[in-house]
């Protein structure tokens, strides 16, 4: 990790960066040569890494951020830390050092934002205009959630609430009321929601999304220097289309590289359309943003995350903001990008280890048996987790009208969980 993100990249007024949990390595009870990354380090994911028996987690957020002044089991975040030192699990925390090296998280956003989409054009867009929203049916209480049926005057019983229609003899017919219909009481109705749902692991190891052939120019918005290798380092990017693009595009685009998710909040002037928007330049910034964007220039600003009042105060002046939630700009970056750079140069690292251990083994150490069976295990593995998420899911009112066209042409309306 040090090898493709050093630490001197790293924002040292506030992050922690490096190795946080050094855990005793036992060859009688080694785990597997693997690592598993993750955004958060949750106790979900401590569970999982233990039934892996992994040997290393990074852990992209620092598990410890600020001065511990004891480790004790009653804190969720301690525990799992105890937990991982008793089962010989390491965890190295990378954070703004990934943000900040070149070919790392930011200009993994900024590819993002300048790729292709699939197919031979980018696809057209609509946004409800107000006279076509004040034309969208809107259900009334009675048609979202229909009455139960009852019996006429002719003596037809009433159905049964499980949806039998069939007419029950043992129950007495009901007659109509007269007079004015009161307002049906809320208890019994029933909104149906989507369950929670998030970016889709699998989705977000691959991509359809073409290396970008739109002619921009990039910058880095908060330039590190002094580190040798790393001249182009920096915090954030700057993006500037030579031809200006339009914001729907952006939007699908992002949509596309971080794991089609079935919504993100989206801030435009109050006076503008999304389709009608034009954007020439877009600031970068994973996680949360404000401190990286907040003197730039730029028509978007896409980041993790931005307060109420930075985001209002940015489309106030005519500005556009995109967020993903905090993490969702950056777990993508696990599997289609360090997954593979880490793999490699681990075989290499680990090669190059057994080769150097193995004869101070043979001359010195009492468990050479041990380690010679440990150090003669040749493989490297490196696994994305299946249980890291935001904390944020979208749930969708899924019997609510839908006021306009989606962006996507249908894609992934049959998906379990969709709008």
């Amino acid at each position: 990790m040090r090898r493709l993100y050093p630490e001197e990249l790293a924002d040292r007024s506030f992050d922690n960066t490096g190795l946080l949990l050094e855990a005793p390595f036992d060859p009688i009870r080694r785990q597997m040569n693997s690592v598993l990354l993750t955004i958060d380090l949750t106790k979900a994911v401590a569970d999982e890494a233990i039934e892996r028996k992994d040997c290393v987690v990074v852990a992209y957020h620092p598990i410890i951020f600020r001065g511990l002044k004891s480790l004790t089991l009653a804190e969720s975040q301690q525990q799992s830390l105890l937990r991982l030192a008793l089962e010989g699990i390491s965890v190295y925390s990378p954070h703004t050092a990934v943000d900040a090296a070149p070919g790392g998280l930011g200009d993994w956003l900024a590819d993002i934002v300048t790729g292709i989409l699939p197919g031979p054009h980018e696809p057209e867009t609509h946004t409800a205009t107000k006279a076509e929203e004040e034309e969208a049916p809107v259900l009334e209480d009675s048609e979202k959630n229909p009455p139960h049926d009852h019996s006429n005057e002719d003596g037809e019983k009433q159905a049964d609430r499980n949806g039998d229609s069939t007419p029950t003899p043992d129950k007495k017919a009901q007659k109509p009321t007269k007079g004015p219909q009161k307002r049906p009481s809320m208890n019994p109705r029933q909104s149906t929601y989507s369950k929670p749902t998030y970016p889709k692991p699998a989705e977000l190891e691959r991509t359809d999304l073409a290396p970008s052939a739109l002619d921009h120019s990039r910058s880095v918005i908060q330039p590190v220097t002094n580190v040798q290798g790393f001249e182009d380092a920096g915090m954030g990017r700057l993006i500037k289309f030579h031809q200006p693009q339009p914001l729907t595009h952006l939007i699908e685009r992002i949509a596309e590289g971080v794991g089609s998710p079935k919504g993100f909040p989206v801030a435009i002037p109050q006076t503008r359309q999304v389709e009608d928007i034009m954007i020439r330049s877009v600031g970068i910034c994973a996680g949360s943003g404000h401190e990286v964007l907040k003197n730039v220039d730029a028509d978007l600003l896409f980041t993790g995350e931005l307060s109420h009042h930075d985001a209002l105060a940015a489309t106030e002046k005519g500005k556009c903001v995109v967020t993903l939630f905090h993490s969702n700009t950056e777990r993508g970056f696990l599997g289609s990008v360090l997954k593979a750079k880490l793999t490699k140069v681990l075989k290499e690292e680990w090669k190059k280890v057994r080769g150097e251990v193995k004869g101070e083994v043979d001359e010195e150490w009492d468990l050479a048996d041990d380690w010679h069976d440990a150090l003669r295990d040749e493989d490297v593995l490196v696994e994305c987790s299946e249980v890291d998420r935001d904390p944020f899911g979208i749930v969708i009112l899924q019997n609510s009208p839908q006021v306009g066209r989606p962006l996507s042409s249908g894609k992934g309306e049959e998906e379990d969980g969709g709008g």
